[in-house]
């Protein structure tokens, strides 16, 4: 009997501590995997990364592409890239040249 006296007696002193260990652990769990915890926050960062790289590759193909268009422009008429469009687009040859057809590149 004196065993039930003795955890009555001391269970509101230990309730306070018991509750405030609840609540960190709680807070602790979701400061971690929460909606806005360090994982969601690291998958982010993740994400962030794999699209700058994307960016970037973007920029760099669009820095080609205006390069070659600006060889097309009326002011800057570069012959040979003209010549070469005309070939591509229009199926224009000599007659005598050797046409040899190669498959085209996924990128283009």
């Amino acid at each position: 009997m004196s065993l039930a006296r003795e955890i009555g007696r001391r269970v509101p002193g230990i309730s306070a501590q018991l509750l405030l260990a609840c609540l960190v652990v709680y807070f602790a769990y979701h400061a971690v995997e929460g909606e806005r915890g360090l994982n969601a926050w690291w998958r982010l960062t993740q994400k962030i990364a794999v699209a700058e790289a994307t960016l970037a590759e973007l920029n760099g193909e669009r820095a080609a592409l205006e390069a070659r268009v600006a060889l097309l422009r009326p002011e800057s008429l570069d012959p040979d890239m003209l010549e070469e469009r005309a070939r591509t687009d229009l199926n224009f040859g000599r007659p005598d040249e050797i046409v040899i057809p190669l498959p085209k590149e996924s990128g283009r």
